[in-house]
C-alpha cells in the first residue's frame, strides 16, 4: 500500500445472529458489513463457514473476504482465528468493525492495534488470535442515553432521529473502507476520523470523493441462524 501497510484481505464486522438483535446497536458491525457489501462487485460469492457468512471475491486487484460471525459476539474470536489460518491471513491484513460506547453517535474511529477496552467481542479475537495487531473501525453509538444497565443499552435500538445519524454513519463507513482498500490506513484516518455525521454538512472537514459505488442487490446480509 502507499502508505506502507499491508493490504487489507479480511474486513469482519461484529454482531449478534438472530432477528431479535437486528438494528440494535450492538449490531453496529454488522450493518456495516451489509452497506460495505453494496459498494463492492457483484460477483463476490457468499459461502456460509467457520461458523460465519462470508463473502469472498476481488477488490483493486487483490482477494478480498468480508466475514459476519454467527457465533454471538462474545465468542466472535471462534470463527474468525480459524478463517484467517485458513486462509494464511495475518492480523495486519485485517480490519474489524464494532459498536463502541466510548464514541459519540455520528463518529467512527480508525486505528491499529490497543487493547479491548472492555469490548467482548474485541477480546475474543485477540485471545483467539493471538494477537492486538489488527485495525479496527470503532464505529460510535454513544452513551448518553445510558442511565442503567450497558447491555440493556447496547441491546436497544436507535430512535428516529438517532437512526437518520447511523444512516450516515454507515454511508461514510463504508467510503471510509473502499479508501482503505485503494488507498490505505493512514489516508482513511486523516479522512474520517475527523468526520462528524450528526453535525451539519457545511461544518465538514473537506472530503474527496474515493469511489462510485456498485450498485447491488439490496439484501446482502442474512444473519438469522
Amino acid at each position: 500500500m502507499a502508505d506502507g501497510t499491508q493490504q487489507i484481505r479480511l474486513i469482519v464486522g461484529l454482531g449478534n445472529p438472530e432477528s431479535k438483535y437486528d438494528g440494535t446497536r450492538h449490531n453496529a458491525g454488522f450493518m456495516f458489513a451489509e452497506r460495505l457489501l453494496t459498494k463492492l462487485p457483484r460477483s463476490f460469492q457468499r459461502i456460509h463457514a467457520f461458523q460465519s457468512y462470508c463473502w469472498k471475491g476481488t477488490y483493486a486487484g487483490a482477494p478480498l473476504m468480508i466475514q459476519t460471525p454467527l457465533t454471538y459476539m462474545n465468542l466472535s474470536g471462534e470463527a474468525v482465528a480459524p478463517l484467517m489460518r485458513s486462509e494464511g491471513i495475518a492480523p495486519e491484513e485485517v480490519l474489524v468493525a464494532h459498536d463502541d460506547m466510548d464514541i459519540p453517535l455520528g463518529r467512527i474511529r480508525i486505528r491499529k492495534g490497543g487493547g479491548s477496552a472492555g469490548h467482548n467481542g474485541i477480546k475474543s479475537l485477540i485471545e483467539e488470535i493471538g494477537s492486538e495487531g489488527f485495525h479496527r473501525m470503532r464505529i460510535g453509538v454513544g452513551h448518553a442515553e445510558c442511565r442503567g444497565d450497558v447491555i440493556d443499552y447496547v441491546l436497544s435500538e436507535f430512535s428516529e432521529d438517532e437512526r437518520a445519524v447511523f444512516e450516515r454513519v454507515l454511508a461514510g463507513a463504508a467510503e471510509a473502507a473502499i479508501l482503505i482498500l485503494r488507498r490505505g490506513v493512514a489516508m482513511a484516518m486523516n479522512q474520517y476520523n475527523p468526520r462528524d455525521w450528526s453535525a451539519d454538512e457545511e461544518s465538514q472537514p473537506n472530503k474527496t470523493t474515493t469511489e462510485t459505488s456498485v450498485t447491488t442487490n439490496k439484501k446482502h446480509l442474512e444473519v438469522q441462524s
